[in-house]
Protein backbone atom coordinates (compact mmCIF):
# COMPACT_ATOMS: atom_id res chain seq x y z
CA UNK A 1 0.00 0.00 0.00
CA UNK A 2 1.58 3.50 -0.97
CA UNK A 3 2.34 5.97 2.41
CA UNK A 4 1.56 10.06 1.32
CA UNK A 5 3.79 12.18 3.59
CA UNK A 6 1.93 15.04 5.08
CA UNK A 7 2.43 17.49 7.49
CA UNK A 8 0.28 19.13 9.83
CA UNK A 9 -0.25 22.04 12.57
CA UNK A 10 -1.29 21.83 15.83
CA UNK A 11 -4.61 23.92 16.30
CA UNK A 12 -4.44 26.07 19.49
CA UNK A 13 -8.15 27.06 18.97
CA UNK A 14 -10.86 24.60 18.15
CA UNK A 15 -14.02 26.31 16.97
CA UNK A 16 -16.14 28.23 14.08
CA UNK A 17 -14.25 30.92 13.98
CA UNK A 18 -11.02 29.33 14.07
CA UNK A 19 -11.92 27.10 11.64
CA UNK A 20 -13.12 29.46 9.08
CA UNK A 21 -9.54 31.89 9.37
CA UNK A 22 -7.49 28.55 8.93
CA UNK A 23 -9.86 27.75 5.29
CA UNK A 24 -9.43 31.62 4.70
CA UNK A 25 -5.73 30.73 4.61
CA UNK A 26 -6.06 27.94 2.39
CA UNK A 27 -5.97 25.27 5.10
CA UNK A 28 -8.21 22.72 6.23
CA UNK A 29 -9.07 21.84 9.73
CA UNK A 30 -8.23 18.37 11.22
CA UNK A 31 -8.77 15.52 13.55
CA UNK A 32 -6.89 12.85 14.37
CA UNK A 33 -8.74 9.89 16.52
CA UNK A 34 -7.41 6.54 17.60
CA UNK A 35 -4.44 7.22 19.91
CA UNK A 36 -4.88 7.95 23.40
CA UNK A 37 -5.99 11.53 22.76
CA UNK A 38 -7.83 13.30 19.73
CA UNK A 39 -5.63 15.72 18.09
CA UNK A 40 -6.42 18.77 16.62
CA UNK A 41 -4.54 19.84 13.87
CA UNK A 42 -4.54 21.86 10.25
CA UNK A 43 -3.32 21.09 6.98
CA UNK A 44 -2.47 22.80 3.90
CA UNK A 45 -5.68 21.65 1.38
CA UNK A 46 -3.12 21.71 -1.92
CA UNK A 47 -1.10 18.78 0.75
CA UNK A 48 -4.23 16.43 0.56
CA UNK A 49 -5.10 16.57 -3.12
CA UNK A 50 -3.03 13.38 -3.63
CA UNK A 51 -4.93 11.38 -0.82
CA UNK A 52 -8.40 12.96 -1.73
CA UNK A 53 -8.44 13.25 -5.74
CA UNK A 54 -7.44 9.75 -6.23
CA UNK A 55 -8.76 6.16 -7.42
CA UNK A 56 -6.82 4.19 -5.42
CA UNK A 57 -6.49 3.59 -1.57
CA UNK A 58 -3.53 5.07 0.38
CA UNK A 59 -1.82 4.98 3.90
CA UNK A 60 -1.26 8.67 5.11
CA UNK A 61 1.98 9.37 7.13
CA UNK A 62 0.91 12.79 9.20
CA UNK A 63 4.02 14.80 10.88
CA UNK A 64 2.73 16.67 13.81
CA UNK A 65 5.79 18.42 15.66
CA UNK A 66 7.60 16.45 14.55
CA UNK A 67 5.68 12.94 15.36
CA UNK A 68 4.59 11.25 12.73
CA UNK A 69 1.56 8.91 13.12
CA UNK A 70 0.21 6.11 9.99
CA UNK A 71 -3.26 7.03 9.40
CA UNK A 72 -5.96 6.56 7.13
CA UNK A 73 -8.90 9.05 5.99
CA UNK A 74 -12.13 8.20 7.62
CA UNK A 75 -14.13 11.27 6.68
CA UNK A 76 -14.22 14.30 4.16
CA UNK A 77 -16.86 17.21 4.50
CA UNK A 78 -17.08 19.42 1.23
CA UNK A 79 -19.01 22.59 0.94
CA UNK A 80 -22.45 21.44 -1.01
CA UNK A 81 -22.10 24.30 -3.45
CA UNK A 82 -18.39 25.27 -3.92
CA UNK A 83 -16.88 21.68 -3.27
CA UNK A 84 -14.36 23.31 -1.25
CA UNK A 85 -12.56 20.84 1.21
CA UNK A 86 -14.21 21.70 5.02
CA UNK A 87 -12.69 19.11 7.26
CA UNK A 88 -10.69 15.65 6.95
CA UNK A 89 -11.39 13.07 9.94
CA UNK A 90 -8.62 10.85 10.28
CA UNK A 91 -7.90 7.14 12.02
CA UNK A 92 -4.71 6.01 13.45
CA UNK A 93 -3.19 2.76 12.35
CA UNK A 94 -1.56 0.57 14.35
CA UNK A 95 0.27 -2.86 13.47
CA UNK A 96 -1.80 -5.18 15.60
CA UNK A 97 -5.71 -3.84 14.99
CA UNK A 98 -7.56 -4.53 11.83
CA UNK A 99 -9.12 -1.46 9.99
CA UNK A 100 -12.31 -1.47 7.46
CA UNK A 101 -11.44 0.58 4.11
CA UNK A 102 -12.94 1.06 0.65
CA UNK A 103 -10.56 -0.54 -1.74
CA UNK A 104 -10.63 -0.11 -5.77
CA UNK A 105 -11.66 -3.32 -7.95
CA UNK A 106 -9.05 -3.57 -11.05
CA UNK A 107 -10.66 -5.85 -13.89
CA UNK A 108 -7.67 -8.03 -15.42
CA UNK A 109 -8.07 -9.91 -18.56
CA UNK A 110 -10.14 -10.01 -21.74
CA UNK A 111 -13.59 -11.61 -21.68
CA UNK A 112 -14.45 -13.41 -24.14
CA UNK A 113 -18.07 -12.42 -24.15
CA UNK A 114 -17.38 -9.03 -24.74
CA UNK A 115 -15.00 -10.11 -27.91
CA UNK A 116 -18.25 -11.77 -28.74
CA UNK A 117 -20.25 -8.36 -28.49
CA UNK A 118 -21.13 -8.53 -24.97
CA UNK A 119 -21.63 -5.79 -22.99
CA UNK A 120 -19.26 -5.36 -19.79
CA UNK A 121 -20.78 -4.14 -16.78
CA UNK A 122 -19.13 -3.25 -13.93
CA UNK A 123 -21.74 -2.82 -10.58
CA UNK A 124 -18.78 -2.65 -7.83
CA UNK A 125 -15.58 -0.20 -8.22
CA UNK A 126 -14.70 -0.52 -4.33
CA UNK A 127 -15.16 -3.33 -1.72
CA UNK A 128 -14.98 -2.60 2.16
CA UNK A 129 -11.89 -4.75 3.03
CA UNK A 130 -10.84 -5.90 6.55
CA UNK A 131 -7.35 -6.26 7.48
CA UNK A 132 -4.22 -5.61 9.83
CA UNK A 133 -2.57 -2.29 7.49
CA UNK A 134 0.32 -4.70 6.51
CA UNK A 135 -1.94 -6.75 4.43
CA UNK A 136 -4.51 -4.40 3.13
CA UNK A 137 -4.54 -4.57 -0.47
CA UNK A 138 -3.85 -1.54 -3.37
CA UNK A 139 -6.52 -2.79 -5.19
CA UNK A 140 -8.63 -6.05 -5.35
CA UNK A 141 -7.86 -7.59 -8.83
CA UNK A 142 -10.77 -9.52 -10.56
CA UNK A 143 -10.36 -11.86 -13.89
CA UNK A 144 -12.60 -11.96 -16.25
CA UNK A 145 -10.83 -13.43 -18.98
CA UNK A 146 -13.45 -16.73 -18.48
CA UNK A 147 -16.76 -14.24 -18.32
CA UNK A 148 -18.92 -15.65 -21.32
CA UNK A 149 -22.09 -13.60 -22.47
CA UNK A 150 -24.53 -14.13 -19.55
CA UNK A 151 -21.75 -14.61 -17.11
CA UNK A 152 -21.24 -12.88 -13.59
CA UNK A 153 -17.99 -12.63 -11.26
CA UNK A 154 -19.68 -12.24 -7.13
CA UNK A 155 -18.26 -11.07 -4.10
CA UNK A 156 -18.01 -14.87 -2.96
CA UNK A 157 -16.35 -15.64 -6.61
CA UNK A 158 -12.82 -14.04 -4.73
CA UNK A 159 -9.92 -15.65 -4.37
CA UNK A 160 -9.16 -15.52 -0.72
CA UNK A 161 -6.42 -13.45 0.82
CA UNK A 162 -5.21 -12.49 3.73
CA UNK A 163 -7.93 -10.22 4.01
CA UNK A 164 -11.81 -10.39 4.46
CA UNK A 165 -14.03 -8.47 2.26
CA UNK A 166 -16.73 -7.71 4.20
CA UNK A 167 -19.31 -7.11 1.71
CA UNK A 168 -21.90 -9.59 0.98
CA UNK A 169 -21.20 -12.49 -0.90
CA UNK A 170 -23.95 -12.02 -3.67
CA UNK A 171 -23.26 -9.09 -4.47
CA UNK A 172 -22.15 -8.71 -8.06
CA UNK A 173 -18.96 -7.38 -8.88
CA UNK A 174 -18.93 -7.22 -12.60
CA UNK A 175 -21.04 -9.17 -15.19
CA UNK A 176 -21.11 -9.39 -19.01
CA UNK A 177 -24.83 -8.82 -20.61
CA UNK A 178 -26.08 -8.65 -24.42
CA UNK A 179 -25.81 -6.13 -25.88
CA UNK A 180 -28.75 -4.72 -28.21
CA UNK A 181 -26.62 -5.65 -31.41
CA UNK A 182 -25.52 -8.99 -30.44
CA UNK A 183 -29.36 -9.59 -29.19
CA UNK A 184 -30.54 -8.13 -32.79
CA UNK A 185 -27.95 -10.55 -34.38
CA UNK A 186 -29.45 -13.69 -32.02
CA UNK A 187 -33.60 -12.38 -33.34
CA UNK A 188 -32.64 -12.09 -36.55
CA UNK A 189 -30.90 -15.79 -36.81
CA UNK A 190 -34.01 -17.15 -34.96
CA UNK A 191 -36.31 -15.56 -37.86
CA UNK A 192 -34.35 -17.90 -40.80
Amino acid sequence: MKTIAISGSPRENVGKRDAKELRYEGKVPAVLYGGTEQKHFSVVSTDLKEAIYTPEANFLEITIDGVKTKAIIKELQFHPLTDLLLHVDFIQLFDEKEILMEIPVKLTGTSPGVKMGGKLVQKLRKLRVKALPANMPQTVEVSIAKLEVGNLFRVRDLDKGNYLVTNTPEDTIVSVGMSRALKQAENEAGKK
